[in-house]
């Protein structure tokens, strides 16, 4: 008899199956030499056990350096999927064991006592405008020279509650015996104060933050200032978070800061590891050595962390910019013309303390309105050019992108190149960034409206703007379609929102250089291979060139292969060259209908995606000209008509739903049991590839791995495609058919897609004839039917 494993005590079931155990004994012993493991797992394989259960090992090993695990995933559902495993760890945990402390981390809107119930004038529109002002009013009233302290501050809130219980008042109670009082309540737990915020002698406060602040000791260890015991309570997500500290009179968005660094599972997403300003005022502790990082629907990591590390600056946003510096620089003006103020006093008494001059903040305020000059003669270039008539014709502009430079030759951009012209070099590019700060300060002080200041992101991306390369970052225009009727009729600014995008085009650097900070960890997903091309994109091979081990694990569907049936239909390759565009009859268009009304047929519900939302509006129409059973249409929306939409599917009979590849309704969500019969795809998802910042990629790509195309475009496409059809067969009792419907994935060519499938996949994914798929699927039928 073998001795069981050291992490079987945590391990949250029974047991393991094989794949678990291989996958958890690979991440354990890679992370103890300080490397990763890269892990795709089909459904079945357990990956969100496997992470934590490797994890926790690590963490409650005493011998072992770390202390915490840190998951991120990008799917809410996921999210929910480890909090559900970390509760199945901590029942079945022995006795002689403590829970497993875990915390969920959201953001403010969700914990802000007054944004979760609408009250205080705050909701989740303004939390975080009202949350900061709030703040600082606090912190002023009782720091160095403030005009009272934290527990006065306490005091006054709590007391207006004995004021309204000797009143009588009889608009809220805390308990069918106490005396009635107005208190806010949260979820229907009561607080300590009234649902308004509080004000000492005129000046307006948050007495959750009030609260929070006098709990903390003088040592300023925040930990000491959670009003619970989080490691008797296993994990806490955002509702039991809001009802222990708001219920003690505490804060609870900033007792989830002080619980980041003291719990052994934080669960999070990208953003808090990747964002630099999440992790520069939030999240910064966990970057360390002794974190276990969990990178949960890794395949994602590469574009997800690309939005992060992007950024822009909109036209709208250097206009405000441009009214806060002026704005500081008012009073300085009214001064000098006479009119002595207060106002000027604050004004030279901060910039005197940030080494900031007037002359500066003039400066850079001129080169906004100028850039703003700029900015509308290129994009009223760019309308007269590919669109004379775009003044009587607004509301049919489409959204466009105006590239700074030839997409294919990294040279320098012509609005940094406009700017030298017009005399502003480093200094102003490079003071912008402190000149926002600045005016972010003054402004702060001098006006009551809690508002989110424009002048610092403005000053912070025009200063990455000029600092960083032309090789690795592409810089462009993006208009994006909107309808402001103040904006004056012939102006574009009345169809568009407009910005100066700095795209990221290499985030393998910033990624593997985040993943270096930390000591280990998993990075998991159902659809990582080819595992080269993901190692190169996420930055693991240049953190294994520097001595961090960095093993691979692939793990196909542990299910009875007699209950799938998986195709690749060899149809005419489903270009946009071959179909044409969408309502065009022609061979092409009549193969790929047939065939999916062959499949979309059969019992139960299909889920159908296509390469757009175009396609997926065409094939939606045909299908419901052919089929006896309802079809429903996934248009580009919000998460409510999403909802609601997957809500219908689900409900009754079966049922035909049409989507894009490139939606929500292909990824991350559950279709388990009989929620899904089938599922095809519908040619090979790859992006448009005319637009510019898409070939900027690709150039990139091509100079790193010599593999653009190839790496940047057609494996993530056939990543969405897997991705797709693995929401049919999600349990080892389900049965389903599976349909990549092109030729590129049933046999090789110059652009095939085949070798880009696990070897497991090909094997399983036999090319068919179009002719011959509804005999395929028939004989499946009969052969699950036990025929």
């Amino acid at each position: 008899m073998t001795n069981p494993p050291p992490w079987a005590d945590i391990f949250g079931h029974a047991e393991p199956y094989p794949e678990q155990a291989d996958g958890i004994d690979a991440a354990v012993d890679a992370a103890e030499d300080g490397g990763f493991l890269a892990l795709e797992g089909a459904c079945g394989t357990g990956k969100t056990m496997l992470a934590l259960t490797a994890g926790l090992d690590r963490v409650r090993d005493p011998d072992s350096n770390f202390e915490r695990v840190f998951v991120l995933t990008s799917v809410k559902q996921q999210l929910r999927q480890f909090e559900t495993d970390l509760g199945t760890i901590n029942s079945d945990l022995p006795d002689e064991y403590d829970p497993v402390s875990g915390l969920t981390l959201v953001g403010k809107a969700d914990v802000c006592p007054y944004a979760r119930e609408n009250r205080g004038g705050i909701d989740r529109e303004n939390v975080y405008e009202r949350c900061e002002g709030l703040r600082e009013r606090t912190r002023n009233l009782v720091g160095d020279g403030g005009a009272t302290t934290t527990s006065n501050l306490v005091s006054e809130a709590r007391s207006q509650q004995v004021g309204l219980m000797d009143s009588g008042s009889d608009t809220g109670s805390p308990g069918d015996d106490a005396p009635a009082a107005d208190y806010l309540s949260v979820d229907g737990e009561p607080t300590p104060y009234r649902p308004d915020t509080e004000e000492y002698e005129g000046t307006e406060f948050c007495p959750f933050y009030a609260g929070f602040l006098d709990d903390l000791p003088e040592d300023g260890d925040p930990a000491e200032a959670v009003p619970f015991d989080v490691t008797d309570l296993g994990h806490v997500d955002s509702d039991e978070l809001v009802r222990l500290a708001a219920g003690h009179g505490s804060c609870p968005h900033s007792v989830m800061g002080a619980l980041v660094p003291e719990v052994e599972v934080v669960i999070g997403n990208y953003y808090h590891a990747f964002d630099p300003v999440t992790t520069g005022t939030f999240t910064g502790a966990l970057l360390d050595d002794s974190t276990f990082v969990v990178c949960d629907e890794a395949h994602m990591l590469e574009p997800r962390v690309r939005d992060l590390v992007s950024d822009a600056v909109a036209d709208a946003s250097l206009r405000d910019a441009e009214n806060e510096l002026t704005r500081v620089v008012q009073p300085l003006s009214f001064e000098t013309a006479g009119a002595e103020s207060d106002d000027a006093a604050l004004v030279r008494g901060e910039l005197e303390d940030a080494d900031v001059t007037v002359d500066e903040i003039e400066s850079v305020r001129e080169f906004y309105a100028d850039l703003r000059g700029e900015l509308d003669r290129r994009v009223t270039e760019r309308l007269d050019r590919e669109r004379p008539d775009w003044r009587a014709s607004m509301r049919e502009l489409d959204d466009d992108e105006v590239p700074l430079r030839d997409p294919e030759e990294p040279d320098e951009d012509e609005v940094t190149a406009w700017a030298k012209r017009e005399g502003y070099g480093d200094r102003v590019w490079a003071r912008a960034q402190q000149v926002g700060a600045v005016v972010k300060r003054v402004l702060d002080s001098l006006e009551e409206d809690d508002k989110r200041r424009a002048a610092p992101g403005v000053g912070r991306t025009l200063n990455a703007w000029y600092r960083e390369d032309h090789e690795e970052f592409f810089r462009a225009i993006d208009l994006e379609r909107t309808w402001d009727e103040t904006e004056p009729p012939d102006s574009w600014r009345r169809a568009y929102n407009a910005s100066l995008a700095l795209y990221n085009c290499l985030p393998s650097e910033p990624i593997g250089d985040r993943l270096a900070e930390f000591g280990g960890g998993v990075l998991m997903s159902a659809t990582l291979e080819p595992m080269d091309v993901f190692r190169e994109v996420t930055g693991l091979d240049h953190l294994e060139a520097r001595g961090r081990p960095v093993v691979e694990r692939t793990y196909g569907l542990s299910f009875p292969e007699s209950n799938r049936a998986s195709f690749a239909v060899d149809a005419p390759k489903f270009t946009h060259q071959n179909r044409g565009p969408p309502g065009e009859e022609n061979d092409t268009r009549l193969a790929y209908l047939d065939a999916t009304a062959t499949v979309a047929a059969r019992e139960g519900n299909v889920l159908v995606g296509t390469p757009s939302y175009a396609e997926a509006t065409w094939m939606a129409e045909s299908l419901a000209e052919r089929l006896d059973k309802p079809v429903l249409l996934d248009e580009s929306s919000g998460d409510r008509a999403t909802e609601s939409l997957k809500d219908d599917f689900f409900a009754g009979e079966g049922k035909v739903l049409v989507t894009s590849l490139r939606g929500t309704l292909t990824e991350g969500v559950d279709y388990r049991g009989d929620r899904l019969s089938a599922a095809v795809v519908c040619g090979v998802p790859i992006i448009n590839t005319a637009r510019p910042r898409t070939r900027a990629v690709v150039t990139a790509y091509d100079r790193r791995f010599e593999s653009g195309f190839e790496t940047a475009l057609t494996v993530p496409a056939v990543r969405k495609a897997r991705q797709a059809v693995g929401r049919v067969i999600r349990g080892p009792e389900e049965r389903g058919v599976r349909v990549l419907l092109d030729a590129r994935y049933a046999r090789e060519s110059w652009n095939s897609v085949r070798e880009y499938l696990p070897a497991h996949e090909r094997e399983e994914y036999q090319p068919v004839s179009p002719d011959m798929l509804g005999l395929a699927l028939d004989r499946f039928e009969r052969r699950a039917g036990g025929d």
